[in-house]
This record gives structure tokens, C-alpha cells and sequence, in this order.
């Protein structure tokens, strides 16, 4: 299941990261959900499995 929240990022970095996004072909949400598994895995709290890699853990909307 997915959780639902509101985040505030100013408009620079919501440009940036759009910008980032649709160069790999992702939603700015897919690509922030994208981040967030990253840098969990690298942190060591999320462990990598079959279903989730650095390839693509995150559907791309």
C-alpha cells in the first residue's frame, strides 16, 4: 500500500528535479520515490532483493 503526503520543495529544485525526471523517463513522484529507495539501500535500512534493485526498484509512471 501506498501513503499519501504533501511535501514543499521550492520551485528551483521542483524544476530540477522535473528536468531530472523526464530525462529518465519518470514522474517527478516516481523519481523522488525513486531517491528515496537509493538512498535507503546506500544508508544499509532498505537491503537489496531481486524485487528491488538499483535498476528500477520504483515503477515509472
Amino acid at each position: 500500500m501506498k501513503k499519501s503526503f504533501v511535501i514543499r520543495i521550492d520551485e528551483e529544485t521542483f524544476k530540477l528535479l522535473e528536468s531530472w525526471a523526464q530525462d529518465e523517463f519518470r514522474s517527478v513522484n516516481g523519481q523522488i520515490e525513486f531517491l528515496i529507495h537509493q538512498g535507503l539501500q546506500k544508508s544499509g535500512r532498505m537491503k537489496k532483493n531481486k524485487n528491488n534493485n538499483d535498476k528500477g526498484s520504483v515503477d515509472k509512471d
